[in-house]
């Protein structure tokens, strides 16, 4: 049996298949008329801290991957993609940090908000139902594609913007072009069968790195091998589940010979590996897959170390981190963008 195999169903997908429908209740209260803000202390806009175009980038790819998205849905889309199309220069590179003045802070660059930037627009491009907004969100990838990231991160998130343009337009080459150099950047799996990822730390997002390789697996030309992204992640999915349920990396990270710590756990890797393990299963046809989607589901409604929920059902808004004492009660933007993410994969794997 290949890396594919996954792990018996057991409570936790009993759990995740009563998951509530994503709300998007709280990424409204978080948004104006200009983007996302960034934090709130509990669920008030914290409006001091401004936007950044990460988190909006992150909403886009939400908005856009929801199904008969309602009109509220439909215009944070349009809104997001308004900034991201503001953020970006002549050049492709995007700024990231936008006071509440309204007023750049920062020049424009190449860092993760880039990668980010393409995987919203790449998003938008391939699935919004509004024609409008896959013209304009794919203008605006092409012109950002061009460019390349120094980060794996950054490559991996914008490789993963290419994937999705890629299912609606196959002979994109720009695309096809940073999808095969974003698998590159993150590289294939080690020797050591007991530490086989590409780098000797687990930062964050981890679970994106092999969902990209995977994804460019089904490249024509200059895909890397299929395995390669399955075993990662294979590997990521068997050290991050503890007795059926997931633990994933905390904030701290994880590096080769260290000791694991289990606090404090962030929702964007939950929500990583969902993403991950659905695009495992749609690729290979493995169910197995499945169960990856139904514990990261799982982990937002309480199947996780500390047994409580990662969201605020009466807000709709995600919880920003796993203590060992319980979740912090902020609901920030990319915590509740996690939350929505997530979710959105009940439909079709819980």
């Amino acid at each position: 049996m290949t890396a594919t195999t996954g792990r018996p169903i057991t409570s936790v997908g009993r759990r995740a298949s009563a998951a509530p429908a994503p709300s998007f209740a709280h990424l409204i209260r978080l948004s104006d008329d200009t983007g996302l803000f960034e934090h709130a202390r509990h669920a008030i806009v914290r409006r001091e801290h401004g936007y950044c175009t990460d988190d909006v980038a992150r909403g886009l790819v939400v908005t856009s991957r929801q199904p008969e998205p309602t009109e509220e849905v439909l215009r944070l889309a349009e809104r997001y993609l308004a900034f991201l199309t503001h953020a970006q220069d002549a050049g492709g590179a995007f700024h990231n940090r936008l006071g509440h003045d309204r007023r750049w802070t920062d020049q424009p660059g190449l860092g993760d908000w880039w990668g980010r930037a393409l995987w919203g627009l790449g998003t938008a491009a391939a699935r919004s139902p509004a024609a409008w907004i896959r013209e304009e969100a794919l203008v605006a990838f092409s012109r950002g594609a061009t460019r390349r990231a120094p980060t794996p991160h950054a490559m991996a998130f914008a490789g993963l913007g290419a994937a999705e343009v890629l299912r609606r337009h196959p002979a994109h080459a720009a695309a096809a072009a940073l999808l095969a150099d974003a698998a590159s950047a993150v590289g294939g799996p080690g020797p050591d069968p007991r530490w086989p990822w590409p780098r000797q730390q687990l930062t964050y997002a981890n679970a994106a790195l092999a969902e990209v390789v995977i994804a460019a697996s089904q490249l024509r030309h200059g895909g890397p091998p299929l395995d390669d992204g399955l075993r990662m992640l294979a590997w990521l999915r068997d050290v991050q589940v503890l007795d059926g349920r997931l633990s994933v990396v905390p904030a701290g990270g994880w590096r080769c010979g260290a000791v694991r710590l289990r606090h404090d756990q962030q929702p964007i890797e939950a929500a990583a590996f969902a993403d991950a393990c659905a695009t495992a299963a749609t690729v290979t046809g493995d169910s197995g897959w499945e169960t990856g989607v139904r514990q990261a589901i799982g982990w937002f409604l309480g199947d996780n170390d500390v047994g409580t929920a990662m969201w605020d059902a009466e807000t709709g808004g995600g919880y920003d981190g796993l203590t060992a004492h319980g979740p912090n009660l902020n609901q920030g933007a990319e915590s509740t963008l996690a939350l929505i993410s997530t979710l959105q994969h009940a439909r079709r794997w819980s």
